[in-house]
């Protein structure tokens, strides 16, 4: 009998993988409320820390490597979750949004990102003592805030509701260019260390990255989504969709634009991204789907079955030093960490904040530059700036080869980058929690809410105005605009 019943079981990885996601994906869906508003902790460190108790280095069930996945796969699985973010947040900013905070976003796109990037690299040349290029690689890898973990802490939750929405928007559309605009940041470090000339540099970015791959990028994400928008009032009004397929669309429509910004050669982040904002300028679609929390759905299934997946593939052998990488140690990438969580951001915003006009108070300078979380988007940099060093092209090797001329580079950048993605994920991911409580015993015991940490008004020193620290004519899809 017990012979019999062995030959029925099939208990492999990847069957092992469908039943542990599944079951950690429902425990989560059924307390989830308590989750995210009494215990103030988002899915991402939490699906992280599943792919790591579960993975090969702790219990060794869920082993990707073991399925024959290679780094391609991760950089594909990378690519869509991220384009599927950033399309959301398109979509989901109030109508018009740019047309009105254009400069705080632009602050926040270039001398914010443009100067985190030059201070990640300088922490990385001094403590790891790298090559200036090959830190300029790293940290434009870890220069993006992700829109996965923004989301995670902005939305949905009741801290997200005791921040002025003005900031709300601005962190989210922040999130949601910058996956893309960090393709100049990543290029230029990778032309620097391999180009022969100044000239050749100039040419390959200004031409390859800047024009077509962003500049183009954007253009065709845009008409794609003004486009589509239009299409779809026609189809609704004269009743040649279902409800089903209306909804069905969203995502369909982000899946395009990532085929034609990759098949293309182009930043797929900002096709999708411009594919989002065109696609929900004037709200309509905003206003027909409100009720309906795909994002959120959308957020429980991928994105977190992407954290798990991270957490399960890990490079903890790698942090500690090697032949190839000798000053990858322990302890000199958590002081890398802390360097990187303290000064780059948190410095150049709040010197920059009268510049800013959605920020109105340093309080809210300093929420905003402590939270740039980086995630899933620098987990795809990465890939993409190994298989740029590996073979000159966008698509990587299965593996890392174990003889190259870049080998020290392609060795380094892994292992750092995804020990400072670890060190985000849980930082940022249980910021919410520390937040809320250090701020419970801050008040007068008069004033503190019934249960720790469970008041819901306004954080102190920002403005909230409207109630809500709404800046916005009308949020997205208030009114119903007709052809």
């Amino acid at each position: 009998m017990g012979a019999w019943l062995s030959k029925q079981l099939e208990p492999t990885s990847a069957h092992f993988t469908y039943l542990i996601l599944s079951i950690f994906l429902i425990f989560y869906a059924f307390f989830s409320d308590f989750i995210r508003n009494r215990l103030h902790l988002s899915e991402p460190p939490l699906a992280t820390l599943v792919g790591i108790l579960f993975g090969p280095n702790v219990l060794d069930v869920v082993n990707p490597a073991s399925w024959g996945w290679l780094d391609t796969v991760t950089q594909e699985a990378a690519r869509v979750v991220v384009s599927l973010q950033v399309f959301s947040v398109g979509v989901e900013l109030p109508k018009a949004y740019f047309s009105r905070h254009w400069k705080s976003v632009g602050m926040m796109l270039v001398p914010v990102m443009g100067v985190s990037w030059l201070l990640t690299a300088a922490f990385v040349y001094a403590v790891l003592k790298t090559k200036w290029s090959t830190a300029l690689i790293v940290s434009a890898c870890l220069a993006p805030t992700d829109p996965v973990l923004a989301a995670s802490v902005l939305q949905g939750s009741r801290f997200s509701g005791r921040v002025p929405r003005r900031l709300r928007h601005l962190l989210s559309a922040e999130s949601g260019c910058n996956d893309g605009t960090s393709f100049p940041f990543l290029y230029a470090g990778l032309l620097i260390f391999m180009a022969s000339s100044t000239g050749q540099i100039l040419e390959q970015w200004f031409l390859a990255t800047i024009l077509w791959q962003c500049t183009l990028g954007l253009l065709v994400g845009l008409v794609l989504g003004h486009l589509s928008n239009r299409a779809l009032r026609v189809a609704e009004r004269r009743d040649w969709i279902d409800p089903s397929a209306f909804l069905a669309f969203y995502i369909l429509l982000a899946f395009l634009s990532v085929g034609i910004g990759s098949t293309l050669g182009l930043d797929d982040f900002l096709v999708a991204f411009g594919a989002g904002t065109g696609f929900a300028w004037d709200g309509w679609f905003a206003n027909k789907t409100k009720e309906t929390h795909l994002p959120n759905v959308l957020d429980l299934l991928l994105n977190s079955s992407m954290f798990v997946y991270f957490g399960a593939i890990i490079p903890w052998k790698s942090f500690t030093p090697r032949d190839v990488t000798p000053t990858i140690t322990p302890g000199s990438l958590i002081g890398l960490l802390i360097l990187i969580l303290l000064f780059r951001r948190i410095p150049i915003i709040l010197l920059l904040k009268p510049f800013i006009p959605d920020l109105r108070t340093y309080r809210e300078a300093l929420f905003c530059g402590h939270f740039g979380p980086m995630g899933i988007g620098g987990l795809f940099l990465v890939i993409e700036a190994r298989a740029q060093l590996e073979r000159g092209e966008s698509i990587p090797l299965p593996h890392p080869p174990k003889h190259h001329p870049n080998k020290v580079q392609i060795e380094l950048i892994w292992p750092v980058v995804s020990f400072i993605l670890l060190g985000s994920i849980f930082v940022h991911g249980c910021s919410v929690a520390a937040i809320s409580v250090a701020g419970h015993f801050m008040r007068d015991p008069k004033e503190r809410a019934p249960l720790l940490a469970a008041e819901d008004d306004g954080l102190d020193d920002m403005v909230h105005e409207g109630g809500g620290g709404e800046s916005e004519p009308s949020v997205s899809g208030d009114e119903d605009v007709r052809l």
